[in-house]
């Protein structure tokens, strides 16, 4: 007993269809989305190093006005690793390990949420009166 409506086409995938899906670049290859990703992670890392200094800093000292500028950028380079590794993430068209910058930019969007919490932090201390 046949089924009319299925053909052969539908389960062997034609040689034109995978012809039309993008291959996995090289392992050392810059494709524009790794570029991108990386330029994500290292700003949204930059975030939460700058954060993290001035956490600590605003823990350490009596003055804790001094972490102000250090907390701003940690929210400025957090805030902007997470859009960068958003617009990577959202015009990738692969999976992870194919070269679109995926993996990265789902990186940066960790980091940068890090980063901004550690500025955010740092910033409300830098308001507390002591």
């Amino acid at each position: 007993m046949s089924v009319p409506f299925m053909s052969v086409h539908f389960l062997v995938a034609a040689p034109a269809d995978l012809a039309a899906q993008p291959a996995a670049a090289a392992v050392d290859t810059l494709s524009a989305g790794r570029v991108g990703a990386i330029v994500a992670a290292l700003t949204a890392l930059t975030g939460v190093v700058v954060g993290g200094l001035a956490l600590a800093r605003s823990a350490g000292r009596s003055d804790r006005r001094a972490g102000r500028p250090r907390a701003v950028v940690a929210l400025a380079a957090g805030v902007l690793g997470m859009v960068l590794g958003g617009l990577v993430a959202a015009g990738s068209d692969g999976s992870i390990g194919t070269g679109n910058g995926l993996g990265g930019a789902i990186v940066a969007l960790v980091l940068g949420v890090i980063g901004t919490a550690l500025g955010g932090l740092a910033l409300a201390r830098s308001h507390r009166t002591g």
